[in-house]
Formats: C-alpha cells, structure tokens, sequence
C-alpha cells in the first residue's frame, strides 16, 4: 500500500488589530481553496471573509483553483480603507501647497 504524498502550507490573514496564521497539511494536489476549507476548520471564531476575499501567495494574487507548492503562504486579502497610492499622492501633494505658502 503506497502513502498518500502530503505538504504543508500556511495560511495567513490579518486585520488591523491581529494576525492569523494557519498551519495546514494537504495532499499535493490540493489546491488554495482546499487549504482555505482546511484552515477554515482551524480558524472557529475568527471573522474572516472565506468566500469572497481575493487570496494570493507570497503577495501575488492567484486563482483560487491555483494549486500551491509545499510550504506557500497563502494569504487572504482584505479592502483597505484607502488605496495606498492615492494617501501618498495626497500626501506630496498637500507638501507641496505647504512648501509654496512657506
């Protein structure tokens, strides 16, 4: 009887406040939802948006059917508030207006 070749990945998901990170074994062929659905087991009691959230590996949006390699961080996305780009635009911008005034 042969063994069943499993791997390991971590998924990872953070609010403002926390970090959380899951430790799941899967079989090779598993793909990031499998290990969505496994860490979703894990995570009982943690707000965390499993069906709809964009996921990625290492900071690189993927597929949810994409399979991940033994020891991927898979990452589930949240909306920031702000889009990051644009607050620093503000931000030289409104520097800027100051420098001119100053």
């Amino acid at each position: 009887m042969s063994e069943v070749q499993r791997k390991r990945c971590l998924v990872a998901y953070a609010t403002t406040e926390q970090q959380y990170l899951w430790a799941v074994e899967l079989p090779v062929g598993a793909s990031i939802q499998d290990a969505l659905t496994a860490a979703r087991l894990l995570a009982q009691g943690v707000d965390v948006p499993w069906d709809s959230a964009p996921v990625g590996i290492f900071g690189e949006l993927r597929a949810r059917t994409d399979v991940p390699a033994a020891a991927d961080r898979i990452e589930i996305y949240r909306d920031l508030p702000r889009d990051p780009r644009e607050v620093r635009r503000e931000r030289v911008k409104q520097s800027r207006l100051a420098a001119r005034r100053g």
